[in-house]
């Protein structure tokens, strides 16, 4: 290890002279920061668009008959918009037995709650709604 005059070493000149190797670093340094916070708002806005619109949520089902079931559901955020449903009904083998399509009427309520049957072709032992949509 050799000194210089100004009694620094070798080593500690390279590391405190100003050249291409660090000037090199700090733009990297700064693209990689500049990707980072761009990635994460991305993603911030992908996660919050995902969140919002319209959800449903199982409450009941209750058999009323070997050809008929019904589901009551919750339907939330419908934004005061009528909203179309699927309800399906599922017999013992997971087989669907019944379906059918309801439209539900506006409300502005953060959440609804609905009763609607399906007719079966056959006894049914559950059924869920599978899709509903703003109309």
């Amino acid at each position: 290890m050799s000194i210089d005059p100004d009694g620094l070493s070798a080593e500690e000149e390279e590391r405190s002279a100003p050249g291409l190797v660090g000037t090199f670093s700090r733009k990297w340094w700064s693209f990689g920061g500049v990707a980072i916070v761009l990635t994460s708002i991305v993603a911030i806005w992908f996660g919050i668009s995902a969140t919002r619109g319209i959800s449903w949520n199982p409450v009941a089902v209750k058999i009323t008959s070997p050809q008929q079931v019904d589901v009551t559901f919750d339907v939330t955020d419908q934004d005061g918009r009528a909203v179309s449903c699927t309800i399906v009904a599922y017999d013992l083998d997971h087989t669907t037995v019944g379906r059918t399509q309801v439209d539900l009427p506006a409300s502005s309520l953060s959440s609804t709650r609905y009763t609607r049957s399906v007719r079966t072709i056959a006894p049914a032992v559950t059924g869920e709604v599978t899709r509903c949509e703003l109309r």
